[in-house]
C-alpha cells in the first residue's frame, strides 16, 4: 500500500427513583452495571459504521457515508482493483445521521472516516477522537465540539479509550509503514442498568485487548473482523475468524458481534465465511454477524 494513499485513505440510561440518584451519586470512572436491565441497541450500517444506543443516546461510529465505488481501492492490498466501498448504505444518509447524539471516530482513515461524512454531519456535533493530532484535523475540517477522548461521561454514558495496534509486529517495524497504520482506538460504553460494551476497533488481538476485557468484563464485544490484508505482510491489520472464537473463550459469558466486513476491497473473511466458521467451531449461539441496516437489542 503507497503511503499517501494509505495515510490519506487511510443510552443514556432514563434511571428513574433511587436508580436516578445512585447514578448521578457514582463517579464517572466507576458505573454501576452489576444488574443491566435495559437494552442496549446496535445498528449494523456498513463496514465499520454502526449506531449505538444507550437509552435515549445515540452515537454513530467510524462514518464512511460515501456512495459505492467512490474511492479507488487501497493499492498495496489485496483485490486493490476494487473500488470502495464495495456496496451501498442499506439505507439513505439522512437515516444513518438521524437520531444520533455524539460521533466517535476511532481513527480517520478514509474507511472510518470519509468526505460524505465530514460534509453530511453537523458541524457542531459533539465529536470523539483518539488523539490531539485527529482532533486538530477534524477540527480543520469546520468541526467545533471535537473532544479527545480518555475517559469521559456523555449524557449518562461512560466512555472509556482502549488501545491497540492496527497490524502486526513486523509492519511497524518499517517505519513508514507504522506511520501510515497510525494510531486507532477502542472503546467501552457503560451505563448504569445497561450491559458493557466493548467496540474493540482496528486493532489486532494485543495485551491492551487482554486487560481490557478482564478489567471491564463486557458483556457485548464488537469486533473489526474482517481480516484485511496487506501485500508482502503476513498476518492483518485487524482481526479476523481466529479472533472470534477467542473472544468467545476469553469472556465466556459475552455476546461477540462481528463488523467491518464485506465492504473495503482488502477484508479477506466474508460474513458467509465467518458464519460456516463458528457452526464448525460450535459457537455460533454466541456470535451476531449483522447485515447491513440490521438491528440488535441486548
Amino acid at each position: 500500500m503507497t503511503i499517501k494513499t494509505l495515510a490519506s485513505s487511510l443510552a443514556v440510561a432514563l434511571s428513574l427513583g433511587i436508580a436516578a440518584a445512585f447514578a448521578q451519586a457514582q463517579p464517572a470512572s466507576a458505573p454501576d452495571t452489576a444488574d443491566a436491565t435495559e437494552a442496549v441497541q446496535l445498528q449494523q450500517i456498513r463496514n465499520a459504521t454502526v449506531k449505538i444506543t444507550y437509552g435515549d443516546t445515540t452515537f454513530l461510529v467510524d462514518p464512511m457515508l460515501s456512495k459505492k465505488g467512490s474511492y479507488p481501492g487501497f493499492e498495496g492490498t489485496y483485490r486493490s482493483n476494487l473500488r470502495n466501498p464495495l456496496v451501498d448504505l442499506p439505507m439513505s444518509e439522512k437515516e444513518v445521521i438521524a437520531g444520533v447524539d455524539a460521533v466517535i471516530v476511532t481513527h480517520t482513515h478514509l474507511d472510518h472516516w470519509d468526505e460524505a461524512a465530514q460534509q453530511l454531519l453537523p458541524k457542531d456535533i459533539p465529536l470523539f477522537v483518539q488523539n490531539l493530532a485527529d482532533a486538530l484535523m477534524i477540527r480543520g475540517q469546520g468541526f467545533t465540539n471535537v473532544r479527545v477522548l480518555s475517559k469521559a461521561e456523555f449524557q449518562g454514558v461512560t466512555l472509556s479509550q482502549i488501545g491497540g495496534q492496527h497490524g502486526t509486529d513486523e509492519m511497524y517495524a518499517v517505519a513508514e509503514v507504522a506511520a501510515a497504520l497510525g494510531e486507532a482506538m477502542g472503546v467501552v460504553f457503560q451505563s448504569p442498568g445497561h450491559d458493557t460494551l466493548y467496540l474493540v476497533g482496528d486493532t489486532i488481538w494485543r495485551d491492551e485487548v487482554d486487560m481490557a476485557l478482564a478489567d471491564y468484563a463486557p458483556q457485548i464485544v464488537l469486533i473489526n473482523a474482517g481480516y484485511a490484508v496487506m501485500d508482502g505482510f503476513d498476518g492483518s491489520i485487524i482481526m479476523g475468524k481466529e479472533d472470534v472464537l477467542r473472544a468467545t473463550k476469553a469472556v465466556p459469558d459475552a455476546t461477540i458481534v462481528a463488523t467491518h466486513m464485506d465492504a473495503i476491497n482488502h477484508m479477506a473473511l466474508t460474513r458467509e465465511e465467518l458464519k460456516d466458521y463458528v457452526q464448525q467451531k460450535g459457537i455460533a449461539d454466541r456470535v451476531e454477524i449483522p447485515e447491513d441496516g440490521a438491528t440488535l437489542s441486548f
